[in-house]
């Protein structure tokens, strides 16, 4: 899923395998295997990079895009039913310490 949602966060540029082996946090051999079983389930296609023929991008396919849309939509569901019983004080302490928390993440 890790692939896949960088792959749609990336939707209008290119990426090659190891793009998405360095945003997904794993190594390049370990990204190409990934790469090879999304391909195989017919989640994503490779394609030759228009700007340069020795490189392949890697691209959603229409099946990897409803996926994501679906996995998107679950959380967003799930998201929601958990913050039903939060007041408005609360939902606003939650986006200020989430913020918080994202501002000090390491990158």
């Amino acid at each position: 899923m890790r692939l896949l949602e960088a792959l749609a966060a990336a939707s209008d540029t290119s990426l090659s395998v190891s793009d998405l082996a360095e945003r997904i946090g794993v190594d390049q051999p370990r990204a190409s295997r990934l790469v090879q079983q999304c391909v195989e389930l017919g989640l994503v296609r490779r394609e030759a990079d228009p700007a340069d023929a020795r490189r392949t991008r890697i691209v959603l396919t229409e099946q990897g895009t409803a996926v994501v849309s679906g996995f998107r939509g679950d959380r967003r569901a799930a998201i929601v039913e958990a913050l039903a019983e939060f007041t408005d004080a609360e939902r606003a302490d939650l986006a200020r310490l989430l913020t918080k928390l994202a501002d000090g993440w390491p990158r």
